[in-house]
């Protein structure tokens, strides 16, 4: 299997990293693109998504597939799908000072993966973890809602735009989530 995903309908945590841990979600519009697949995701493929967090080069996420749907195909499609995406608003955004850099960052990458046509945003390997029992599940959801403020982005998880900890804390949120 391409992901490390043995149970298609376990819970896991999964990371997504951005090749050479590019910081390429720090604009809105980007980001955009990577919540409205996730809720694509929920609403067509069968993901059930449970926590996020979406970082500047990689996303957290809480989540496993529907009966009858394989997680591993859901993450292959949105990787595929928001690479795609990603590379193109690349282009046509006039406002991305970085366009050349993130061009040949992202070309470069692809020419090593035989996958690629063209260019690879997401690392290859994703990162999953299946959770077994309630105290890994507490842990990573606590390590994903506080990435953050471990960055030193927000001062509370709950203030994060780009995560599920605000409907966690009772407020409204950008994708709403099932809450564990």
């Amino acid at each position: 299997m391409a992901y490390s995903i043995r149970d298609q309908q376990a819970l896991y945590f999964l990371t997504f990293s951005v090749v050479e841990w590019v910081d390429i979600f720090t604009r809105p519009l980007y980001k955009d693109i990577v919540i409205d697949s996730l809720r694509f995701c929920q609403q067509r493929k069968g993901l059930e998504l449970f926590a996020f967090c979406l970082m500047t080069n990689h996303l957290h996420l809480i989540c496993r597939a529907e009966d009858g749907k394989a997680l591993s195909d859901i993450v292959r499609d949105f990787k595929k799908y928001t690479s795609r995406q990603l590379f193109e608003a690349i282009h046509l955004n006039q406002q991305e000072s970085r366009r050349t850099w993130l061009d040949w960052i992202f070309r470069s990458q692809g020419s090593f993966n035989s996958n690629n046509s063209t260019a690879q945003i997401w690392q290859q390997r994703s990162h999953g973890v299946e959770l077994r029992n309630e105290e890994m599940v507490q842990q990573r959801l606590h390590y994903t809602h506080q990435n953050p403020v471990r960055a030193g982005i927000c001062y509370r998880a709950e203030d994060y735009l780009y995560s599920s900890a605000s409907q966690y804390a009772g407020l409204e949120a950008l994708l709403p989530v099932t809450l564990l």
